[in-house]
């Protein structure tokens, strides 16, 4: 079901860069479109012949010292935020910094390579690709979920959903997200219909890397 919601860039070629424009015009309206100018790692080569990623290793949560952030508006909330939020934040941050990158690559490149097949799933190895990158999103899914969930949401005086914890709503939105995409893979959508989601994976990304919440 779907939920609601520093390297050097290789040049991409073309086909690439029309993708990625249009992807981000056709997003823009649902007000991500500022994600876009970050996510322009357009894989040097498309080809639906390419083998199937190997499986991602599966994250093994150490003992940390993360703590949030205080910073306005959240050091006027930070007595709401409860252990069960830090245990969390601090555990999604250790796949944030071992797998985000690698996984939201995985998913660009597989994007492109449908899309150089013209969104037909029988030709090369479409449909092995497709597996492939869901497994590793279902895994991380699996990881991210029940800490995502874990995270306490409060309301304001308006009545307004919020999370206490430093940057807790952008790794909730992430998990939502990343769901979205393994969804929209299963269900062998076209990489139009898939950009969305991904890019919105992407906009929840780069507002953690960009916060510093996880270094």
């Amino acid at each position: 079901m779907l939920q609601a919601d520093s390297t050097e860039i290789p040049r991409a070629t073309p086909i690439h860069r029309t993708w990625t424009r249009k992807a981000c015009l056709a997003i823009g309206s649902l007000g991500v479109i500022a994600s876009c100018a970050l996510t322009l790692e357009a894989p040097a080569v498309a080809n639906p012949d390419d083998p199937p990623v190997v499986p991602m290793p599966e994250v093994i949560v150490t003992p940390t010292n993360w703590a949030p952030k205080v910073r306005l508006p959240y050091d006027n909330i930070s007595n709401h935020v409860a252990p069960a939020d830090i245990t969390a934040m601090g555990e999604m941050c250790q796949w944030f910094n071992a797998q985000y990158r690698d996984l939201v690559r995985e998913i660009d490149q597989f994007g492109f390579n449908l899309l150089h097949a013209s969104n037909d799933w029988t030709v090369g190895q479409i449909q092995a690709q497709a597996d492939a990158v869901a497994a590793n999103i279902d895994q991380a899914e699996n990881f991210l979920a029940p800490r995502a969930q874990a995270l306490t949401q409060t309301q304001d005086f308006a009545g307004d959903q919020y999370f206490p914890v430093y940057q807790g709503e952008a790794f909730y939105r992430l998990w939502q997200q990343l769901s979205n995409v393994g969804v929209g893979i299963k269900a062998r959508n076209t990489a139009w219909v898939n950009g969305p989601a991904s890019e919105r994976v992407k906009h929840w990304g780069s507002k953690i890397h960009r916060s510093h919440a996880c270094d």
